[in-house]
């Protein structure tokens, strides 16, 4: 059913520090040409020491409720969507929070590089109970998770933050048309941190075998990343009515170049109306939707009433999808 939400102030955030190809060749047994080829990723960002995922957040929601006009005790939930926590106890918002200086309540949405899409159907569900304006954010420092080790994952990640403020449309138009979330823990294992909870707690062990870094198996990541994005886009146009015709955006999970490149085909939207920016960011997991949205609302191609398709896939395997038209007030 759609609902009356609109992204009142959005943000963005992404460390000045740029690591190349060129720079990972000297790191590791890889080249620029490899990369491009299987990632289309040519740089990404990279946290300095003194940066984490609440610096980055921090900076990001910031920018969107300045963005919106209004000021940090105007925001009554605070939603923080990462997979690199600031520590694992307490949860980032409160960093986050306490940096801003709001008093409403905070919490942590873990769904990997769906977390975006998630936080903002959660945050359009709790604006219909009686919360004002809700603050959503996805933020990681994914190089503080990934082996220097492995040329296998090296290259695909980078660090980065996007924030929105979400609010009830007053004329009641719908922002948010239709949405999709899924997730089948069977495949949990093809895309993981193995070592740190409860299951393998942090021992000399788990340090010396390297199971406090991400460990991926990506052929079959790939193949199940293209069909549960196009699964799930499709449901999310039938439930909106829609059909690919009519979306003016795609914004994916910028995951992999040729992830991108085969979902958008199959789901029947043209290059020319997907947006792409992975190759200078790299994945950015939860932030990655909202670093590419924003960058297009930010240089004029999403315009006031785009209907834009959002779609991310990541651990768990975990997949979400919403519609939302741009710009209602």
């Amino acid at each position: 059913m759609p609902v009356p939400v609109t992204f009142a102030g959005w943000g963005t955030a992404v460390p000045e520090g740029r690591v190349t190809n060129a720079d990972l060749e000297a790191r590791v047994d890889t080249s620029d040409a490899w990369i491009v080829e299987r990632t289309g990723i040519r740089e990404r960002r990279i946290a300095s020491p003194d940066e984490s995922t609440a610096t980055l957040a921090v900076a990001a929601a910031s920018d969107a409720i300045k963005r919106a006009g209004l000021a940090p005790g105007d925001i009554d939930l605070l939603i923080v969507a990462t997979a690199t926590p600031e520590q694992p106890i307490p949860h980032t918002g409160a960093f986050v929070g306490d940096a801003i200086g709001l008093r409403c309540g905070s919490f942590d949405l873990a769904a990997a590089c769906a977390g975006f899409v998630y936080e903002v159907v959660v945050a359009a569900s709790m604006l219909q109970v009686g919360y004002e304006r809700v603050l959503v954010v996805g933020a990681e420092t994914l190089s503080r998770i990934t082996d220097p080790q492995d040329r296998a994952t090296l290259p695909l990640f980078g660090d980065g933050a996007g924030a929105a403020v979400l609010t009830r449309t007053p004329s009641g138009a719908a922002g948010l048309l239709a949405w999709d979330l899924g997730c089948d823990g069977s495949a949990s294992a093809l895309l993981q941190i193995p070592a740190g909870g409860s299951r393998h707690p942090a021992s000399a062990e788990t340090v010396a075998t390297r199971a406090h870094f991400l460990k991926m198996q990506g052929q079959e990541v790939f193949r199940r990343a293209v069909r549960a994005v196009v699964d799930s886009a499709v449901v999310t146009l039938e439930r909106a009515g829609l059909s690919a015709p009519d979306i003016d955006w795609f914004v994916p999970h910028q995951a992999n170049r040729r992830i991108i490149d085969a979902a958008a085909a199959r789901v029947g939207i043209p290059p020319e109306r997907t947006v792409v920016n992975i190759e200078r960011y790299g994945n950015t997991s939860s932030a990655s939707i909202p670093l590419a949205l924003f960058e297009a609302v930010g240089d004029g191609r999403v315009r006031p009433g785009d209907t834009v398709l959002l779609s991310g896939f990541g651990a768990g395997m975990t997949w979400a999808s919403a519609i939302i038209r741009w710009g209602v007030s």
